[in-house]
């Protein structure tokens, strides 16, 4: 497991979105939220130019899930996907500044629940089309410990509950600053 755990770290703390930005001259840290994730790489990019951060930041909590299951099993799969999604927080490279790990969790998602998250996946979809991606997206998170409870034994929901603990943490560890008006959730001012 303690192979699995630092193979994970190692690909979560690959700065895919802060090298996708750079490509285009984009410093992630000094716009929109400051970020170095996939969702600020859309928001100063457009999904034209960032979808590879949204994949990179997907196929690096997928494949240390992978690796996990591969030479241990569901439980080496889960802390595999758990220290990706820290690594992407806490990454060395970039002095521990990193993402708030959602997309580290969705692909995480495929290699402990493919099914679960296939079903979410068209669920986003769905949603996209209909609505907007930005909802198709949060529903997809969301719904994904609901749809694996009809696909999985309750002990990997749990275990999902502690990935998405993990987010929520990072959301509130990482607030947007308040402005001086006093307004919660505002743009921080320069």
């Amino acid at each position: 497991m303690v192979l699995a755990v630092i193979v994970g770290y190692l690909l979560g703390a690959i700065p895919v979105a802060l090298l996708v930005a750079r490509r285009y001259g984009v410093d992630l840290f000094a716009t929109g939220d400051g970020n170095p994730g996939a969702w600020n790489a859309l928001e100063q990019l457009g999904a034209h130019r960032a979808w590879p951060a949204f994949v990179g930041d997907g196929l690096k909590a997928l494949v240390a899930g992978l690796f996990g299951r591969w030479i241990g099993d569901w439980w080496t799969g889960y802390a595999a996907v758990a220290a990706a999604m820290v690594g992407h927080a806490f990454p060395i490279w970039t002095g521990f500044r990193g993402g708030k790990s959602v997309m580290a969790f969705v692909g995480g998602a495929f290699a402990l629940s493919p099914l679960a998250a296939g079903i979410c996946l068209v669920l986003c979809a769905v949603i996209t089309l209909t609505v907007a991606f930005t909802w198709g997206a949060r529903v997809a998170v969301f719904a994904f410990p609901a749809v694996q409870l009809a696909t999985d034994p309750v002990e990997h929901v749990a275990a999902t509950g502690a990935l998405m603990a993990l987010i929520g943490a990072l959301f509130l560890l990482r607030r947007r600053p308040v402005r001086a008006s006093g307004a919660e959730g505002a743009a921080p001012t320069t």
